[in-house]
């Protein structure tokens, strides 16, 4: 019993270090830029020791895919086998639409910083985990086919490929223009484009 509630202490302090360190490196990043953001500044800007960070990120690109990693998730409910490709094409319009609401949460400053070509947590290629939206949508499509719900007229690799395009286009494009776009009806409308043309 004792060792379990060590266990729950040091799980939550843990947690609560993480956290603190993504507090200080979303400021960093709202207030100078990713240019600005190096670990040493990370971990001055959250009163914690270089040792804690490495403990719970690899780099700061790490670090910073926790972000898209952390966001609240979709009632798996709403992603069971969908009957038709309408009921597909709302599900997977609905997790990117889910994604558009933490990014306005963290704010344009945060998702402009986020999305630079420096960030390799946007990296496919050099990434072992991929963030939480790409995996989720490339799960659903997975079950969708294997259940005969749907049919793709491309691989469901490039599909979920092209639609992580159309995401970072979508959230660029909110950054660039200071929020001053309708960031979810433009989200909501290039998916759903994009899924009439490769949904059948």
């Amino acid at each position: 019993m004792k060792a379990t509630a060590e266990l729950s202490k040091q799980q939550l302090k843990s947690k609560e270090t993480k956290e603190k360190i993504f507090q200080a490196a979303k400021r960093i990043l709202q207030k100078s830029g990713y240019e600005n953001l190096s670990i040493k500044n990370i971990c001055e800007e959250a009163g914690v020791s270089n040792g804690s960070f490495y403990h719970h990120f690899k780099t700061k690109d790490d670090l910073l895919s926790y972000y898209i990693e952390d966001q609240p998730t979709i009632d798996p409910e709403l992603l069971d086998v969908p009957k038709d490709k309408q009921t597909a094409k709302e599900a997977i319009v609905g997790v990117y639409l889910n994604y558009v609401a933490y990014c306005k949460e963290l704010g344009v400053d945060f998702v402009a910083g986020y999305y630079t070509p420096r960030n390799q947590a946007l990296n496919p290629s050099i990434r072992t985990e991929r963030p939480y939206p790409i995996v989720t949508v490339q799960r659903y499509l997975e079950k969708a086919v294997a259940a005969k719900a749907i049919e793709l007229n491309l691989s469901i690799e490039e599909v979920v490929t092209d639609i992580r395009m159309l995401v970072i286009g979508n959230a660029f494009e909110w950054a660039l223009r200071n929020g001053e776009v309708n960031f979810e009806e433009n989200m909501r409308r290039s998916i759903s484009h994009y899924l009439d043309g490769v949904l059948l």
